[in-house]
Order: C-alpha cells, then sequence, then structure tokens
C-alpha cells in the first residue's frame, strides 16, 4: 500500500505551518478529491528558499506529499525548486499507490503557484513557470456528456 517513506511523513511531516509576510504563498486544490494544499516561501535577496512551510487538508498522501515536496526545495534556488515535479516527489517517497498520483501533482502545483506569488509581488518573470490553475471551486474539471 504505502512505502515507508510516505507513512513517516504522513505521520511526521516535516515544515508544517505559515510564514508570516511569506515572499511567496501558493494555495492548488482538487475540489472532487477533497485536497487543499498551501505553500509558504521565505526567498532571500539571492533567490535562496531559505524556509518553506505548509498546510494541507486532505488524506495521508496529500500531507505526505506536501511534507517532501517542502523537504525538496528547502535550501534550493528558484530555478531548482522549478525543477521539483511530482515524479521526483513520488520517487523521494519509494512511490505512490496510482489513486494517489494526483496528491504528488498537486504537491508540484503549490510549489509552482508559490513561485508565481513572488514573482507577481517583485515585478520578475522566472524562465519557465507559467501561470498555475489554482481555482479549487468544484467545477474545475467539469465532466463532458
Amino acid at each position: 500500500m504505502y512505502s515507508e517513506k510516505v507513512m513517516d511523513h504522513f505521520q511526521h511531516p516535516r515544515n508544517v505551518g505559515e510564514i508570516e509576510n511569506a515572499s511567496g504563498v501558493g494555495t492548488v486544490g482538487n475540489a472532487k478529491c477533497g485536497d487543499i494544499m498551501r505553500i509558504y516561501l521565505d526567498i532571500d535577496d539571492n533567490g535562496i528558499i531559505q524556509d518553506v512551510k505548509f498546510k494541507t487538508f486532505g488524506c495521508g498522501a496529500a500531507v505526505a506529499t506536501s511534507s517532501m515536496a517542502t523537504e525538496l526545495v528547502k535550501g534550493k534556488n528558484i530555478q531548482q525548486a522549478l525543477e521539483v515535479t511530482n515524479k521526483a516527489v513520488m520517487e523521494a517517497l519509494d512511490g505512490l499507490p496510482p489513486v494517489k498520483v494526483h496528491c504528488s501533482l498537486l504537491a508540484e502545483e503549490a510549489i509552482h503557484a508559490a513561485l508565481w506569488d513572488y514573482a507577481e509581488k517583485n515585478g520578475i518573470k522566472i524562465e519557465g513557470l507559467e501561470k498555475p490553475k489554482t481555482d479549487i471551486s468544484e467545477g474545475e474539471e467539469e465532466e463532458e456528456y
């Protein structure tokens, strides 16, 4: 079912909380499954992520992927953080069940949303960063009939 690393990050999540006056904050969610993630970044003048915190409402896999994602970006520069993919999060956790892969996607999207917020606040463009989908409303993924 879940790897030991997933269970460890779920039972003992790293970097939980908020950062006051964060350099960038990203909130993403999937209304269908109920997972909502918020990532806070503290980025110094050299573009290094000095601190990162998260708050997640969701299942154990959502908490574990949020926790691991914060570990993967802490101490990295903006470009390195942008390169943290859902695949990297899953690999760092020794895998996820197929029905929980979306949690790692949310973690990647939350990092990107926080970086986008940072770029907007500072009037800069981060090469390779696209505006994230942060709409957590019910109609985000409407089914076609």
